[in-house]
């Protein structure tokens, strides 16, 4: 099937109508990579718990066209705010402008397509920046999305602006005719000193399964603060595969918290590249599963240069059949003395067939720096238990609040207060449901 694969996206990739540029150059190099190395498989150490090549059969279908999705459908998905912030809208793996809102003066924010944006002023600058993720990612899945990134989103938040709404971003799969296959490619650019909240949404509509491969790749400046947030809730047919790459080309803030909730198979990466001095970096996450779902995250800190700090924090609660992953790597290089980073991951278990993989990592080859990572797997607290129980509280909602208690370290990262308690409400009606 790999082989009947590499064909079937030749094909697709051929039909596309790409205008003479960097993206072309860009597609035509990815494409020739995704035939060489074609799909992970089992063999690869980083793919041994995420299956993808298993997805690509006869009936998936990956449309290059317009379906029939309106703005009627996106309105019951909208996140809180939504009146006031600029709506980005993809659908099965397409952005489509003409159901996206830019609500920020052009001054503060542009958000145009990633084709159009390659082929004006902001040439220069894609072609350094573009798929830079890649050399981490060295695998044929994300070579398939650079492929395909002529149908991609470019976003630039403007020197020195302060941008107090949001921009959401939703990640919209139409499965109502069959299995369908999308791929969301994102570049965004943070200017000196501009300050920006941006998150994304997954969604599928449909009964059939849906996958979605997606590349999402940021670049901050100097004296930037950015706000990322990912959330996945695409159901139980849904399959993902996210990376979300963010470099800090100068001394600058980021906080980045991805929440999953449902899916099949789930593979969030999420790498922060520290390649300034005096870089800080914060990184949440939450996976709350039940049923047969696998979420595997995959972390990447990179320090590059010294004086850099980093915080990680993500945790898991697996019920019923549900698979928890946990791959946490740390680096720092020769010449990035004085970083500080430290890495937790904690789970809990609800059930007896549900199982956590952790492995944080750390490869230094600095000597004056301080690093730390553990990780944890266990079972909600008895004591804790029989003491709410002891209080006339009933085992459902002693559980749901042992739990919410747990998640909560993770939700409180989420700084847009609307969102948050979306989220919030979110995990409370799924813990109150699941028991």
């Amino acid at each position: 099937m790999s082989n009947d694969a590499i064909q079937y996206f030749a094909a697709k990739f051929s039909e596309e109508k790409k205008k003479p540029g960097v993206l072309a150059g860009f597609s035509e190099k990815a494409m020739s990579e995704f035939q060489k190395l074609g799909l992970p498989a089992i063999r690869h150490e980083e793919w041994k718990y995420a299956r993808v090549s298993n997805l690509f059969r006869k009936d998936l279908k990956f449309v290059n066209g317009e379906t029939g999705i309106t703005l009627a459908d996106l309105e019951k998905f909208r996140l809180p705010g939504s009146d006031s912030a600029t709506e980005l809208v993809f659908i099965n793996g397409i952005f489509n402008p003409a159901l996206s809102k830019v609500r920020h003066q052009p001054e503060e924010l542009i958000a145009i397509p990633l084709e159009e944006a390659a082929n004006d002023v902001y040439a220069a600058f894609i072609e350094a920046n573009l798929g830079l993720s890649a050399d981490y990612h060295p695998d044929g899945i994300h070579a398939l999305n650079a492929a395909f990134a002529v149908n991609g989103l470019f976003i630039v938040a403007k020197k020195g602006k302060v941008i107090e709404k949001p921009v959401y971003i939703y990640n919209l799969a139409d499965s109502r005719s069959g299995f369908i296959f999308a791929q969301p490619r994102t570049l965004v650019h943070v200017e000196a000193a501009a300050q920006l909240q941006i998150a994304e949404q997954y969604i599928t509509i449909g009964g059939n399964e849906s996958f979605t491969n997606e590349v999402f790749e940021l670049v901050a400046e100097k004296d930037a603060v950015v706000d990322y947030y990912k959330i996945q809730n695409e159901g139980a047919l849904a399959n993902h595969v996210g990376t979300t790459h963010i470099r800090q080309v100068g001394k600058c803030l980021t906080n980045a918290v991805t929440i999953t909730l449902s899916g099949a198979m789930v593979r969030n990466n999420l790498n922060m590249i520290m390649e300034s001095e005096h870089g800080e970096s914060h990184m949440y996450g939450l996976y709350l599963l039940d049923g047969k779902t696998l979420a595997d995250n995959h972390t990447i800190v990179d320090n590059v240069m010294p004086h850099c700090y980093s915080n990680e924090l993500y945790k898991g609660i697996m019920d019923g059949e549900s698979s928890g992953v946990f791959n946490g790597k740390i680096f720092v290089r020769k010449d990035a003395q004085k970083t500080n980073a430290y890495q937790s991951n904690k789970n809990v278990l609800l059930s007896d067939k549900a199982s956590a993989n952790t492995k944080p990592q750390l490869e230094i080859f600095a000597d004056d720096v301080k690093c730390s990572h553990g990780c944890t797997i266990g079972r909600l607290d008895d004591e804790a238990l029989f003491y709410l129980r002891s209080r006339g509280i009933s085992e459902k909602n002693a559980k749901s609040l042992l739990l919410h208690a747990f998640a909560v370290d993770i939700l409180d990262n989420i700084k847009l207060e609307p969102l948050r308690e979306h989220v919030d409400r979110m995990i409370s009606e799924r813990l109150e449901f699941n028991f």
